[in-house]
């Protein structure tokens, strides 16, 4: 075989190595994914190279709308592993899951479902690739600790992923920002760094869950201040419920340095 040949059948073992190589898996907000080889964050988007031959074919997409990245491999073998829904849940059944964890640990609703949002986008069966699980995205450990049996039971996850939150809450002194990195990063985390690591996937985690947060706070008000509607004679007005605790909590959310 000539040297001419022997590069050729080199290249082309190469090549094929590259393309066989296991890609990544980013969970995008919307519910989408994007197979990627490789990726770098370039400002507030991140580059998801598709092609390994390639360094044109690519896609930018804000990293803020990356729930999770995961290897491939690890996906497969963890949705395997996850026991197959036996039903769908519907939108009134998170609901009504948060309004009882609500009731039940004295978080605002509106938080909760913040939180619930940017950990599984409402997908009772989320798993990430770290193994954490459903509405809240509990890890074993620490759904055991909360007496959950089944992570992936709506009612079950969002009372546990409440009351640990709370918790949370509670040992920061209602520093929201503080809380949250601790239920994305670690409690250890947040006491080294006095605040919220210095990590891109925590800061933008705090950022969106208080922004989203801060939104519903700022149309429930607006609502409020809107004019009532003319009452009708022989009517009552509509009692109002006492708020809960933390209820328009607002805190901004910067990255820590040591």
């Amino acid at each position: 075989m000539n040297n001419f040949a022997k590069f050729g059948m080199l290249a082309v073992m190469g090549l094929s190595a590259i393309l066989a190589r296991p890609s990544d898996v980013a969970q995008l907000q919307n519910g989408f994914s994007i197979r990627h080889l490789r990726r770098e964050v370039r400002g507030t988007n991140t580059r998801l190279y598709l092609d390994a031959s390639s360094s044109s074919s690519y896609v930018d997409v804000s990293t803020s709308d990356i729930v999770s990245i995961e290897h491939e491999a690890d996906a497969k073998e963890l949705n395997a592993a996850a026991p197959a829904p036996t039903t769908v849940t519907s939108p009134i059944d998170v609901h009504a899951a948060v309004t009882a964890a609500s009731g039940a640990s004295g978080l605002d609703p509106d938080l909760i479902d913040s939180v619930i949002k940017a950990e599984s986008n409402f997908n009772p069966h989320a798993v990430s690739r770290k193994g954490a699980r459903g509405l809240m995205q509990l890890m074993p450990s620490t759904a055991q600790q909360l007496g959950v049996k089944d992570s992936f039971d709506p009612g079950a996850n969002v009372d546990a992923g409440s009351r640990y939150l709370r918790d949370l809450l509670l040992q920061y002194n209602r520093d929201l920002a503080k809380a949250l990195a601790a239920y994305n990063a670690g409690a250890g985390r947040v006491d080294r760094y006095h605040g919220v690591p210095p990590y891109h996937e925590t800061y933008a985690y705090v950022s969106r869950i208080i922004a989203d947060f801060n939104r519903k706070k700022l149309a429930e008000r607006a609502a409020l201040r809107a004019p009532a509607p003319k009452k009708l004679k022989g009517t009552a007005s509509p009692s109002r419920a006492p708020a809960p605790i933390f209820q328009g909590t607002t805190a901004s959310a910067s990255p820590a340095t040591e």
